[in-house]
């Protein structure tokens, strides 16, 4: 299989990912008027998809460095797919928690896998993630718009059998694939070790410590605005329209048009650094969160889709930096932790969003704590290193003595 090949499988992939991942946040919308139960009780029911996904993230990072990283791929969409068949013909509560779980479980395979073998494929691994990190925010945008437009013109179960069956036929074809005698999926991976760009230990575990804050909060942030948009914009979008219709295609025009912001962001990480690159997209990111405590109609609508563009576009600057200033050996477990950090606070994000919703706290309350999260990762960022920070050759040579 060539590398362009491998690339685009990984790539549907990653849509995939995030479009399973947020089906059901809108899908509740109509869940609950279904079940005849509060918004709030439904939403619970989604916390065992991101439990499961925070959980399953290590060890499928450990299966992705022992088995075949594009065979593990294609069970990934196998399983996504059954998942979210099953999820369809859920009758009760206990059944969709289950099936919500096992979709959670298979949905965690993509990152520590698909990330790892976009560093192996790409030609120029900046662009290759920026490029994955596109279709994996289109598959947000695509879950709102597709999840709405079914859920009120057929039915809620449509939403989640139609993108399944599609995922499992993507599944089976890229497993026949993987088999096929003259297209090998599996490469081997060697620890680099004489990397000409050696970080001086004290800068990478400063880096390291950087990227885990953020993880932790940045993960907050990210998962409670796409969780919590449909929502918000079913109360905040006065006078705009009303209906799950509407709903749901203002939150996939956000989606969509801050899926590129990646783009920009990638080049600009190779030419002038994280640093220079982060601390402005944080700024945003504070600012469009006070402004939008109290904002309605169509300004909230224009702050909003700011927002998730400084969030989508911070997204692979973390991935950026422990590939510029971290051995290549403990890369990868460096990105596996970094996830479990960044999955387990957005396994979080669920119960969190309930409790809050519970006991009366709008989203005024929600979005000024979340500004207060950006602030702590804006004060943590302005501790990362420049651009240049190579240990000396001579260094180098002594080290590798």
């Amino acid at each position: 299989m060539s590398s362009n090949e491998t690339l685009q499988f990984i790539n549907v992939a990653h849509f995939f990912d995030h479009f399973f991942l947020l089906i059901f946040p809108t899908a509740a919308l109509a869940i609950a008027a279904d079940w005849n139960l509060d918004y709030a009780d439904v939403l619970l029911l989604g916390s065992p998809v991101y439990i499961m996904f925070a959980l399953a993230t290590l060890p499928a990072g450990w299966l992705g460095d022992k088995l075949d990283r594009m065979t593990l791929i294609a069970v990934f969409f196998i399983g996504c797919g059954v998942s979210s068949l099953a999820i369809a013909l859920s009758e009760n509560a206990l059944t969709m928690s289950i099936g919500l779980g096992l979709l959670g479980l298979f949905a965690a395979i993509y990152h520590p896998v698909g990330l790892a073998q976009i560093t192996h494929t790409g030609k120029r691994t900046g662009r290759a993630l920026a490029v994955n990190s596109v279709f994996g925010n289109m598959g947000l945008a695509g879950a709102a718009v597709v999840t709405g437009l079914l859920a009120q013109y057929v039915g809620w179960q449509a939403a989640f059998y139609m993108p399944g069956v599609i995922s499992v036929l993507i599944g089976v074809v890229l497993f026949v694939r993987c088999r096929t005698k003259h297209a090998p999926c599996h490469v081997t991976y060697a620890n680099k070790k004489n990397d000409p760009q050696v970080i001086q230990r004290s800068t990478q575990v400063r880096v390291f410590l950087i990227v885990c804050i953020s993880a932790l909060f940045g993960g907050l942030i990210f998962n409670i605005v796409t969780i919590s948009l449909p929502k918000f914009f079913d109360e905040r979008l006065t006078g705009l329209g009303g209906d799950l219709t509407w709903v749901s295609a203002s939150t996939g025009f956000v989606f969509g048009v801050a899926a590129f912001a990646q783009l920009p962001v990638g080049e600009l990480l190779d030419r002038i650094g994280a640093r220079s690159v982060l601390l402005p997209l944080l700024g945003g990111q504070i600012v469009c969160l006070l402004t939008l405590t109290h904002a309605t109609g169509i300004t909230a609508l224009i702050l909003a889709l700011f927002l998730v563009i400084f969030v989508f576009a911070e997204i692979p600057i973390t991935t950026w930096l422990l590939g510029q200033f971290l051995e290549p050996h403990i890369r990868s477990r460096a990105v596996s932790i970094e996830y479990v950090l960044s999955l387990g606070v957005g396994a979080a994000a669920v119960p969190v969003l309930v409790v809050v919703t519970k006991s009366g706290v709008g989203f005024a309350g929600q979005f000024l704590g979340l500004a207060v999260a950006a602030t702590v990762i804006f004060i943590t960022a302005l501790f990362l290193p420049g651009k240049n920070t190579q240990v000396p050759e001579r260094t180098l040579r002594l080290r590798e003595q």
